[in-house]
């Protein structure tokens, strides 16, 4: 077994509940210490407090596919997509202007 992954510290998957307000509800998100890591850089370099970014991301979910049948999973896969390289284009970060 790789001594990598089998030797990795445990604080790293202990697991984390953070409270936070999704669609004018306060929720709980239970996710293990190197995910909030991530979402926390990802937020970060959105220019977003975490739990704006988590709000972001749901509500754009549930515009795009209706329905989140289990947002912690969409959540790792998140964190999984970002350290592949994915990042949204500067475009999805510039408000567009409506023209006058």
């Amino acid at each position: 077994m790789c001594r990598v992954f089998a030797g990795q510290d445990p604080e790293g998957y202990r697991q984390i509940n953070r409270s936070i307000r999704i669609d004018g509800h306060s929720t709980s998100i239970q996710l293990e210490a190197t995910f909030w890591a991530l979402l926390d850089e990802i937020a970060d370099s959105q220019g977003l407090t975490t739990p704006k970014f988590i709000s972001k991301l749901y509500d754009e979910a549930i515009e795009i596919n209706g329905a989140i049948p289990n947002f912690a999973s969409m959540l790792r896969t998140t964190c999984a997509l970002y350290l592949r390289g994915h990042r949204p284009d500067m475009d999805e970060l510039t408000p567009k202007r409506e023209a006058a």
